[in-house]
């Protein structure tokens, strides 16, 4: 009894380790530790089943190294009794993952949780590739599908998955600019990889840019800055900013927001050929003032 209950303490501590680090608005490095457990009912059968958040993964060709591929693994104790539940986890190369293995002791009927990270190497052949994810009773397969930005499925959105400068980063902390066109608008992965964040307090402006690979037609961008029921948008967030197409080599402002308090703001303008669109940040909500964006699409 005395090991299930330290195993239970040492779950908790991981599951409030990582929500700490995602919430927190300062920036900070994210935790080491990223694998959550979570209760449940066991069947009683003895199986640890793996689990996938998707049936398939697309891993685009030719982006940022520091925002590469994303899927949620993990696995779930079936079994009568508490036990070291462990998976492996199989990539055909020469894609490349951020673990090999998912352990830990887990109660009868708990799951145990982690992203898991793929990046494509360059040079990588397009086409299918698989992941395997083994337990000693069954195995998961995901295919994961390669494919260049330009065949990605992005639903409109022009921006996604599309190179990304950005005037500054913090470097004590995961906040890549790639991420800001991940195709992820939420908040809770905030200093785990998931919303950028620049390195210039009370400084401004800061500025991110979006190029779109070609002129494109463009009349719409949103923005999504950090916002959670804990850090809301109003006191951390962006409050003043310029959305600026370039067309014909030049920079031009096509849209203002100022006094934002909201999770995202949609913003409008006549239709323009561009290839880049940048927002230029001019201030944000509470004393930090630093640049903090979630996600930008261009439509």
């Amino acid at each position: 009894m005395r090991h299930l209950t330290t195993a239970l303490a040492l779950a908790a501590a991981t599951v409030l380790t990582t929500t700490a680090a995602a919430w927190d608005p300062e920036p900070a490095p994210p935790s080491s530790v990223s694998v959550k457990v979570k209760p449940g009912t066991s069947k009683g059968t003895g199986t640890l089943t793996p689990i996938a958040g998707a049936d398939r993964l697309l891993a685009p060709l030719g982006v940022d190294p520091a925002c590469p591929a994303k899927i949620e693994i993990g696995l779930r104790s079936d079994a009568k009794k508490p036990l070291y539940a462990t998976m492996q986890v199989e990539l055909d190369p020469p894609l490349t993952a951020s673990r090999s293995m998912l352990t830990s002791y887990l109660p009868p009927g708990y799951e145990l949780g982690a992203k898991l990270l793929v990046a494509v190497p360059p040079g990588t052949a397009e086409g299918e590739y698989g992941l395997r994810l083994r337990t000693p009773s069954k195995t998961l397969s995901v295919p994961v599908e390669v494919v260049p930005v330009d065949r990605l499925d992005n639903g409109g959105n022009l921006a996604l998955r599309r190179p990304v400068t950005a005037s500054s980063q913090h470097v004590n902390a995961n906040y890549p600019a790639c991420s800001i066109v991940d195709g992820d608008r939420s908040s809770n992965g905030w200093a785990g990889g998931n919303g950028w964040n620049d390195a210039t307090s009370r400084t401004w402006p800061d500025t991110v840019a979006v190029a779109l690979g070609s002129a494109r037609q463009i009349s719409r961008v949103d923005l999504y800055t950090l916002d959670t029921e804990r850090y809301p948008a109003a006191s951390v967030g962006l409050r003043d900013w310029d959305v600026q197409a370039q067309v014909g080599g030049q920079w031009q402002t096509v849209a203002q927001v100022r006094g934002n308090t909201a999770g995202s703001v949609r913003s409008d303008f006549a239709p323009v050929s561009a290839d880049a669109v940048r927002i230029v940040a001019l201030a944000s909500n509470g004393a930090n003032d630093y640049t903090r964006i979630i996600e930008v699409e261009v439509r």
